[in-house]
């Protein structure tokens, strides 16, 4: 055999071998059509892993910046110490956010919505009966997840940059006004006059924040059932004044 012909024999003895330069069976080969379908399947799932470990990523971030909030205050809030609290670099905190300020925003976005279906629940609790809904609303306050020393923490960090924050004072405002808008609707709803709705959310409003903020602070000086009580004690005098 010539060297020319020795070398294409040997490059397709190689070409078809299998493990250990095993000549494969193609009876026991695996479908080409099966293969692809398989690399498919496993290309799917981990783009579904991908994208969800990023989102992942980011919650484990939100939910290091309020623990910090919540210890440290605003004043000891920085990307160090949330990385830190968080277990990972600072650098990865600046991928999935702008900056400190970005983040302690996505995190007031974050206690808010769980603030809102705190409420929401007890609301779906309530039934449809108006009083029912609007005792519900008003009290919700007054129970956990909402009323708890760690979330007064995070909320007190909050307060404290409002002033020198403008996006944090927007979503302040935005909160505020959807949770009188809800009082208003449910006040409404239990014969409350047009006129006189908006001075009565915010009357309640107050009434809700007072309570809520004592109760969180010294929960040894009234418990919440007292703190509902008196809600409910003053919700009966202003409907029954305000219609």
């Amino acid at each position: 055999m010539e060297n020319g012909q020795w070398q294409r024999a040997a490059f397709d003895r190689l070409r078809l071998s299998g493990p250990f330069g095993q000549i494969p069976n193609p009876a026991q080969a695996e479908p080409v059509e099966a293969r692809a379908q398989l690399a498919n399947k496993t290309m799917t799932a981990k783009a579904a892993f991908t994208r969800a470990e990023p989102d992942a990523r980011r919650h484990s971030l939100i939910e290091a910046c309020a623990r910090v909030l919540a210890r440290a205050g605003a004043a000891g809030t920085s990307v160090r110490a949330i990385a830190l609290e968080a277990g990972v670099s600072p650098g990865l905190v600046g991928h999935y956010f702008a900056g400190i300020d970005a983040l302690v925003a996505a995190t007031f976005a974050h206690v808010e919505a769980q603030v809102s279906a705190a409420l929401d629940d007890a609301l779906a609790q309530a039934g449809a009966e108006p009083r029912a809904r609007l005792d519900a609303y008003v009290t919700a306050s007054f129970a956990p997840p909402v009323a708890s020393g760690e979330l007064l923490a995070t909320w007190i960090a909050f307060w404290s940059l409002v002033r020198s924050h403008p996006d944090i004072a927007r979503q302040h405002d935005e909160q505020y006004a959807q949770f009188r808008t809800r009082l208003e609707a449910l006040l409404g709803a239990c014969g409350i006059a047009l006129g006189n709705l908006r001075r009565a959310a915010i009357a309640v409003t107050a009434l809700v924040d007072g309570l809520w903020l004592e109760l969180s602070l010294s929960p040894g000086a009234f418990s919440a059932a007292e703190a509902s009580a008196i809600a409910r004690a003053q919700l009966d005098a202003l409907i029954s004044t305000s219609r």
